[in-house]
């Protein structure tokens, strides 16, 4: 925690600093990443000094001002406010601090409009043809060994980005055909095995790119060092465009990370077709995709229950009530 401890631009503490960082500290110690409400946390405590707190408590009066809905907040952020805000008080009580609770229902109601974008599978074969087909240029000299590769394993194991573009050369067991998943979302460290199909190409790729030192990154960008997210994303909009696949703006997508959630519905729809038994393999694929429960994975059953209301049936007759229902755009 120290290293990330305050923003730089905190010149003062509250005086509930240290109970704001050992607060972080057990989250951590359960398994939670906590990076940005870190930097929540920071903008409160900052918020703190400047009401001039004196004592380590949190009251009523300094918690409302806190969570009050600020302009042009989208009700989604407040909510994480009041979530975060909740959490800390309900630590602070544990430690034996005065301190106000939220309650549930204080936050702004927003309607959750997110639906994430299914690539249909001629929309996935075009895209990764297009990256196929790419060239190298002057800023990215390497995209067209790298980003065929990338897409695959977004695609192919449901990776997330950033886990697909910091595996290290020790990560990649190109003779067991195992990759291994460091510091993922929640902390939750795991095993992938691609598809045969996907080992062999990366081997080919491994061999293209020749030896490397084993903490290397399996992507290297121009100058060594890790291939950016940023770029990627601007590849991938550029593909897009390729493909006569309509972005839709900032927020709208089609995302990268819609690429994982196209890879968790297309292997249902393959299960189903096999059928497979759906109450034994959704907690297999909860386990792949580094999901913390089989809720997270549950979703993606209620993405497809339009066209495929069957698939919901069968896994809802088995888990009943633990499957939340997906909320679609009215």
């Amino acid at each position: 925690m120290a290293n990330e401890r305050w923003l730089p631009k905190v010149k003062a503490y509250s005086p509930l600093a240290n109970l704001m960082e050992q607060f972080v500290q057990e989250k951590r110690a359960c398994g939670y990443d906590y990076r940005p409400q870190v930097a929540a946390l920071n903008r409160l405590d900052a918020f703190l000094c400047k009401q001039g707190l004196q004592r380590c408590e949190l009251l009523k009066s300094l918690s409302w001002q806190w969570i009050a809905m600020q302009p042009h907040e989208s009700s989604r952020n407040q909510q994480n406010r009041v979530s975060l805000l909740r959490e800390f008080t309900k630590y602070m009580t544990r430690m034996g601090f005065p301190a106000d609770i939220p309650g549930k229902g204080i936050s702004a109601k927003g309607r959750d409009t997110f639906v994430p974008y299914i690539f249909t599978h001629g929309e996935v074969h075009r895209l990764i043809n297009a990256a196929d087909n790419l060239t190298p240029s002057a800023y990215s000299p390497m995209r067209h060994l790298v980003m065929p590769e990338v897409f695959r394993l977004l695609y192919g194991c449901g990776l997330r980005l950033n886990e697909a573009l910091t595996l290290r050369m020790e990560d990649v067991d190109l003779v067991q055909g195992v990759l291994r998943i460091n510091g993922a979302k929640f902390r939750k460290d795991r095993l992938v095995p691609p598809a045969l199909p996907l080992v062999q190409r990366l081997q080919k790729y491994a061999g293209e790119i020749g030896r490397r030192p084993a903490g290397a990154y399996f992507f290297p960008s121009l100058r060594d060092g890790g291939q950016s997210p940023e770029r990627f994303y601007v590849q991938f909009r550029e593909l897009l465009m390729k493909c006569h696949i309509p972005h839709g703006s900032r927020g709208r997508g089609p995302r990268v990370h819609d690429l994982r959630h196209t890879f968790a519905v297309h292997t249902l729809l393959r299960w189903y077709k096999e059928g497979a038994d759906l109450e034994a393999q959704l907690p297999v694929l909860a386990t792949y995709m580094g999901h913390v429960s089989i809720d997270s994975t549950s979703r993606y059953l209620h993405m497809t229950a339009e066209l495929f209301p069957e698939i919901t049936a069968r896994c809802q007759n088995t888990f009943g009530d633990v499957i939340p229902r997906w909320r679609t755009p009215s």
